[in-house]
């Protein structure tokens, strides 16, 4: 049976994912008749990774060396790679450094 400390991380991660899918689509049905201008529609594709940004902000302020070695990580990926490889090593990182640092 899963107990809190592994549902927790797995039930953030399905929010995060559905959030994400909802930005997207809902954007898609309510504007899908209309011409966007350059503007609207660069913020439109930037709300995914405003969510992502809400969940990885308040690693700045964290306590735990290993999630502030993950956070440099997490830069560093980011400089050189897109979103999606940037989010598989970033969680990889992570789940690593925790185990490894505590």
């Amino acid at each position: 049976m899963l107990d809190a400390a592994t549902l927790l991380p797995v039930a953030t991660v399905a929010l995060m994912a559905a959030t994400t899918y909802a930005t997207r689509i809902v954007g898609f049905l309510l504007l899908r008749d209309r011409v966007l201008s350059p503007r609207t529609r660069s913020v439109m594709e930037s709300l995914p990774g405003c969510v992502l940004i809400s969940v990885i902000a308040p690693s700045f302020v964290s306590d735990r060396p290993a999630d502030l070695l993950a956070l440099a990580v997490t830069l560093l990926v980011s400089l050189r790679f897109s979103l999606l490889p940037t989010v598989v090593i970033s969680i990889a990182a992570t789940a690593a450094l925790r185990y490894l640092v505590g």
